[in-house]
C-alpha cells in the first residue's frame, strides 16, 4: 500500500502522477476525457484539483481507504486532505446503504466502470446527499494491475433540501 499522498498542491504538482493515473485509465475504460487533454500533466493535474464536479478514488485494500479527492470532494464530504485520505471509502455511505456500494463495487471490478450510478452518501457533517450519474471506474497501475477504484460526478443534491440540485 502506498502512503498517504500530501494534498495536492504547486510543491508536489498537484499529484501529477496520480491524476495521470486517473486520466489515463477513465479515457482507457470509457472513451472519453476526465479534463482537457490538450493539457500537459501538470496542468491537467492542477485543473483536475480545482475542477468543478467531483473526483475521488480509493486503493485496492480490502477495507479500501480514499487516496484521492479533489476540491469539490473536499467540501462536498466536508472533509481535509488529512480526513479523507485516513478514511474508509465505505465511510462515504451510511450504514443502510453500504451493501448497495459494495455491490456496485464487486460489478466494477468485473467490468471495468459502470456509469450512470445514483446513490445517497453522506458528509463528515452528517449532511445526506444523493449522487446522480457517477462514473465509477477501475484505476491501473503502469503494468495493468487493478491498484484501487475511482468515481466522478457532477451532479449532487442535498436532501435535506429538495430544492438543491447541483449541476456542472
Amino acid at each position: 500500500m502506498e502512503p498517504p499522498m500530501s494534498i495536492p498542491n504547486p510543491a508536489n504538482a498537484y499529484r501529477v502522477e496520480h491524476a495521470e493515473r486517473l486520466r489515463r485509465t477513465f479515457h482507457a475504460l470509457t472513451g472519453r476525457d476526465l479534463i482537457d487533454p490538450t493539457l500537459s500533466p501538470e496542468a491537467a493535474a492542477e485543473a483536475l484539483f480545482h475542477a468543478p464536479f467531483v473526483v475521488l478514488s480509493h486503493d485496492d485494500a480490502p477495507d479500501p481507504l480514499l487516496t484521492y479527492g479533489n476540491r469539490a470532494a473536499l467540501e462536498l464530504f466536508a472533509l481535509t486532505w488529512e480526513e479523507l485520505t485516513q478514511m474508509p471509502s465505505r465511510l462515504t455511505a451510511e450504514a443502510p446503504d453500504r451493501a448497495e456500494r459494495a455491490r456496485l463495487l464487486v460489478e466494477v471490478s468485473f467490468r471495468g466502470y459502470i456509469d450512470d450510478y445514483s446513490g445517497v452518501r453522506i458528509s463528515r457533517t452528517g449532511q445526506r446527499f444523493l449522487i446522480q450519474r457517477a462514473t465509477v471506474w477501475n484505476l491501473t497501475d503502469d503494468q495493468g494491475r487493478l491498484c484501487g477504484q475511482a468515481a466522478t460526478f457532477r451532479e449532487w443534491r442535498n436532501l435535506a433540501d429538495a430544492g438543491s440540485e447541483r449541476r456542472q
